[in-house]
């Protein structure tokens, strides 16, 4: 009952992906312990989530469950212990930030090569090259960067505000849309475009896909991993060499004396509780292993959008076609016992 009074009635306890009771217990996991899982609401995180569980259910006989919640939820229940693993960590909260400081949780792995998240201003492939098989001729052949921006507010044309082109943005509430908001005063593009923040995750995404399926040109704020990175070809708009110190201005809505960077490219990690990490060390050293190329997780969730299925389904349809891939991060034993278990 402690982890439900701490996390308050919204949250619940998911099932186990499988049944570990066909394996012996190792000395991976405590054998009298079941790892909480925070849950994510982003499809790459659900993934690599989906993933990391199977490996250690299916191959090492551990238990596992799904505590779900908002962010700052199960982040705070990260750092008190009360669930044990958040994965996908970005690394830009407060809570995590302040639980790392108090040696609370640890950070570990690196989820994505290539040198990690990348984030920023895109558009479809077709208004910068054309696209003759669906008789789009490029309307925008000039467009490399952010400082070309001005010259095409036209063709991005705000319905509400004519005069002015639109920057697709996050929703109000994401950190990205306060950095968007700092990023438009930085590359002094506030007279020519305007912050159209997407009422949802859900909206952005469906505003994108719309444009797109329709040949329309479209200017906004995106990320990858994500799916439509995996659907769709993009082109993303160069962007002033990142600055630290430029980068800081950028982050907190409150000053006004904005400098322009690109965003920095995020180290993808998984979150452990620093009491989990002590006494489960073979379960991290797995989770330190688990590493994928943005090929690999942009199709993987792909497959979770178009098909609507569960990152259960799609985890281990992976796992089933990619063994070399996956073979690498567990023993020899429990690569075999995985293999059983995907049969």
């Amino acid at each position: 009952m402690k982890l439900m009074k701490k996390l308050t009635c919204a949250l619940a306890l998911g099932a186990s992906l499988a049944t570990p009771a066909a394996f012996a217990q190792s000395n991976v996991c405590s054998p009298d312990q079941t790892i909480k899982f925070a849950g994510i609401t982003w499809e790459s995180g659900q993934l690599y989530t989906s993933l990391i569980r199977n490996l250690l259910e299916m191959g090492y006989g551990c238990k596992t469950e799904v505590v779900t919640g908002s962010s700052a939820a199960t982040e705070t229940a990260l750092v008190g212990n009360d669930l044990q693993v958040w994965v996908e960590q970005w690394n830009r909260t407060d809570i995590v930030k302040k639980g790392q400081e108090m040696g609370k949780i640890r950070l570990v792995g690196d989820l994505l090569s290539g040198g990690g998240a990348i984030e920023g201003f895109f558009v479809p492939d077709y208004v910068v090259k054309g696209d003759a098989k669906r008789g789009i001729k490029a309307s925008a052949p000039d467009l490399k960067s952010v400082s070309d921006l001005p010259k095409y507010k036209a063709l991005f044309k705000d319905d509400e505000e004519p005069g002015k082109g639109r920057l697709l943005s996050c929703p109000v509430g994401w950190d990205c849309e306060k950095i968007n908001t700092q990023k438009l005063k930085a590359y002094k593009l506030e007279g020519d475009y305007t912050n159209f923040r997407a009422g949802t995750g859900a909206a952005l995404d469906a505003a994108i896909t719309s444009a797109i399926e329709r040949g329309k040109p479209i200017l906004f704020y995106y990320w990858s991993p994500a799916s439509l990175m995996g659907k769709y070809k993009l082109v993303q708009l160069q962007e002033p060499t990142y600055n630290e110190k430029c980068w800081d201005t950028l982050k907190d809505i409150k000053v006004k004396d904005v400098c322009p960077s690109a965003s920095p490219k995020n180290k993808l990690t998984v979150g452990v509780s620093t009491p989990f990490a002590t006494s489960n060390p073979g379960a991290v050293a797995v989770m330190e292993k688990l590493q994928l190329n943005a090929d690999q997780i942009n199709g993987a969730v792909v497959q979770m959008t178009d098909r609507k299925a569960s990152s259960d389904v799609v985890a281990r349809e992976f796992m089933k076609a990619n063994p070399a891939v996956w073979q690498k991060w567990v023993s020899a034993d429990a690569a075999n016992k995985i293999n059983a278990a995907l049969k």
